[in-house]
């Protein structure tokens, strides 16, 4: 993917760095995989602002994904790779032999008129979804499900992948984009290849109005604001207010926020990185 430089003609384009979505095919969506997204403001169905700093935003459809990768033994062909609202990732439609049109995370290489299949019996080529106990090992994947038949939840957004690092019995080890290393059901699916649009994390907006089309307000720093307020707000001048922490006491850094009794602990070979000890 590529990445534009915008000429600084203007204030907010000066130190733009925006996407130059090279790889897109197609600039509307199928009818038929598309339904309405009703926008809550922040507020509950009493109309009370329970979130704050959300409004606004351009209006969006939302694609229907498919995550479970169901259609076992039936070829599809790539028609477009598109650009989706609702993720950083871009999507592909595909439409199987039988006419079906479905939209996938669309992988980084995937091209328009490629051939894709799932279950067990596709090959392991960017793009198909196999059970990991049909992966060669040391295979870069990504939408990782967690439980057979429920659908990817893991690796999901733009330029992440996990490696398939062994197998032992029922379980199958992965390493995440965290650094964590967790132990997985074999038969879960998963699609080989890297996420789209990997350089995502490398645009830079601009200006605080794209905030606003994405549907995001104005914040107002915690010490900022008065001691009624947050636990950080208030005196004289500018102060430090303690040791970060949110508005119901709960502190950002150092406290542990993981369960000591979770159950999936057993299932974790190495936990993630932690950026406090670099």
């Amino acid at each position: 993917m590529a990445l534009n430089r915008i000429k600084p003609v203007t204030p907010g384009s000066r130190f733009k760095i925006a996407n130059a979505f090279q790889e897109l095919t197609a600039d509307k969506p199928e009818k038929s995989l598309i339904v309405p997204i009703r926008k809550s403001g922040g507020r509950n169905n009493t109309g009370k602002m329970t979130m704050r700093y959300i409004g606004g935003g351009h209006k969006r459809m939302y694609r229907i994904i498919d995550f479970k990768r169901d259609k076992t033994g039936v070829t599809a062909e790539v028609k477009t790779i598109e650009y989706d609202p609702n993720r950083t990732a871009f999507i592909a439609l595909l439409e199987y032999a039988d006419g079906e049109k479905r939209y996938i995370i669309a992988p980084n290489g995937l091209k328009v008129g490629m051939k894709l299949e799932s279950g067990e019996t596709a090959v392991p080529e960017i793009g198909n979804a196999l059970p990991m106990n049909k992966i060669p090992l040391g295979s870069i994947i990504h939408n990782i499900e967690m439980q057979p038949g429920q659908g990817a939840r893991l690796c999901r957004s733009a330029g992440s992948g996990a490696q398939l690092l062994a197998r032992e019995g029922k379980y199958a080890a992965i390493k995440l984009p965290s650094g964590e290393s967790r132990l997985v059901l074999s038969n879960c699916l998963a699609t080989i290849g890297t996420v789209s649009n990997s350089d995502h994390s490398n645009t830079r907006s601009g200006k605080a109005g794209r905030s606003r089309w994405l549907g995001v307000r104005p914040r107002t720093r915690p010490s900022a604001m008065n001691p009624v307020d947050h636990p950080m707000g208030g005196g004289e001048g500018r102060n430090k207010g303690g040791q970060p922490r949110s508005r119901n006491l709960i502190y950002s850094q150092g406290q542990k926020t993981r369960s000591p009794k979770k159950g999936s602990d057993r299932l974790i070979i190495e936990r993630r990185k932690s950026k406090r000890n670099k």
